[in-house]
């Protein structure tokens, strides 16, 4: 009867688990060997619940003081609980048992990296280098803690290093390109990976990263270029779709993005962005209907989705349901209200509605979150200069100058509102900056004061700029 109590390695872990957990059923005591407890762990692991895990790793403990994996197991079960001291300590015991194991170095640098304490980190990272038999799994352990510390530049030679030792490595590729994209060094991320693409032209991650640096360089083209390769080479490749919709919206082959936006329900269920981008291509060739029945499949997938609710109310804005847009865009302000862009259109919806003061009061939200504006501080200005209030109209102008200096825009404006308080000299001051900085857009003073056009003075002033 005793050997019924004594549990080796089986093949079939769920057989010792069975066991297992028969003797936690019987408040029993049954004997395992140390695979067999492994294999119990690993199960509970997999099943995301490290407090059971954590019970079997006592259990083993207690009948295998001295195998060190037990102490390196509850030390990631710790770690995953955010009991970094407990982690340490069962870390230090592993190490006096078998002190050339990389995991124990591998996990107290994690565990390092997460406290901020770099330092250690690198220098048990190098403990495991010297170790270690494949460096490679070091070497993205090293990147990643340098990612961590906002050392870019370090990270991207460790992540070549993966590469180099093998050029399929997946997460290297993404982890490289996120670096790049960081520091804001898309040209050099284009030459790495049309080296690395020479090297391994069936690499479908290799392309996609491609297509990624080509748009954010606006290389459109190129981008879908990329994409149409990486799609090539791996068919069910939903992001790579996904992008190649994005790319085909910035140079508005609105129709086209919608068919790919579309194939990826062919590999993937339907997202909430797909709805929106597809809804937002609809609303871009101002078929609205269209447009805000995708903006509601979004909003049902996800609620939070507040471009999807802000598309709705540009739907009905459109359609001059201005009551009703505003209902749309409140939704979107209370997901993001340091949006400038929700505040823009709120403050439209307001003055269309005649509700000046509203207006007034989300146009300075709009000019405070994105001083750099021009639209939001002319529209500003407009509905004060409307109600007589010249000298606060010149004001705001004045103070959208302030942010904007080279803008054109405000200075021909600033004319305008001057010649109509009578400030002549200073509107011809003015006039002057603005013929300056741009001849070619004169005609906005014009279109907003055409009286202006009979000046003899304004007119003569002009010819000396144009002739």
């Amino acid at each position: 009867m005793e050997d019924d109590y004594n549990f080796g390695f089986s093949d079939d872990p769920k057989f010792s688990v069975e066991r297992y957990e028969e003797m936690i059923r019987n408040k029993d005591q049954y004997f395992f060997d140390s695979q067999a407890f492994e294999g119990i762990i690993d199960f509970y692991i997999e099943k995301s619940d490290p407090v059971k895990a954590l019970q079997v790793v006592d259990y083993a403990v207690s009948q295998h003081p001295f195998i060190a994996v037990f102490y390196i197991k509850q030390a990631q079960l710790f770690t995953l609980i955010s009991q970094t001291d407990r982690a340490l300590n069962a870390l230090d015991k592993a190490q006096t048992l078998e002190a050339s194991e990389v995991d124990i170095y591998l996990i107290r640098a994690g565990i390092f990296s997460m406290l901020e304490r770099y330092n250690d980190a690198m220098s048990e990272l190098n403990i495991a280098l010297s170790l270690s038999e494949n460096s490679v799994d070091v070497h993205m352990q090293i990147a990643m803690m340098l990612q961590s510390k906002g050392d870019f530049e370090g990270a991207i030679e460790h992540l070549k290093f993966c590469l180099e030792d093998n050029m399929e490595d997946q997460d290297a590729l993404y982890e490289l390109a996120f670096c790049y994209d960081v520091l804001d060094r898309h040209e050099e991320s284009i030459e790495f990976y049309l080296q690395y693409i020479d090297s391994d032209p069936y690499s479908y991650a290799a392309w996609y990263n491609l297509g990624n640096a080509y748009h954010k360089l606006e290389l459109y083209e190129m981008a879908i270029d990329a994409y149409d390769y990486a799609i090539l080479i791996k068919e069910n490749f939903a992001s790579a779709y996904f992008n190649k919709g994005n790319a085909l919206v910035n140079i508005d082959k609105y129709e086209e993005a919608i068919k790919v936006y579309k194939e990826t329900f062919e590999f993937e269920p339907p997202s909430a962005d797909t709805y929106c981008a597809i809804g937002e291509c609809f609303e871009k060739l101002e078929q609205m209907e269209e447009a805000r029945s995708y903006y509601k499949k979004a909003v049902k997938l996800d609620r939070n989705l507040s471009d999807a609710w802000f598309g709705i109310g540009v739907t009905l804005d459109f359609e001059e349901r201005f009551f009703e847009s505003l209902h749309y865009y409140k939704k979107a302000l209370d997901l993001d209200d340091q949006n400038p862009d929700y505040w823009f259109a709120i403050a439209d919806a307001r003055y269309k509605l005649k509700q000046l003061d509203e207006a007034e009061e989300a146009y300075q939200q709009v000019v405070d979150l994105n001083p750099i504006d021009i639209e939001a501080w002319l529209d500003f200005s407009s509905i004060i200069y409307e109600q007589n209030r010249l000298s606060d109209a010149i004001g705001v102008i004045s103070e959208a100058i302030k942010h904007n200096p080279d803008a054109a825009e405000l200075y021909y404006r600033m004319v305008a509102y001057l010649f109509a308080s009578g400030q002549y000299n200073e509107a011809l001051n003015f006039l002057d900056i603005a013929l300056n900085i741009d001849t070619e857009k004169r005609h906005i003073l014009f279109e907003y004061l055409p009286q202006l056009q009979d000046n003899k003075l304004i007119v003569d002033i002009i010819k000396k700029y144009t002739t």
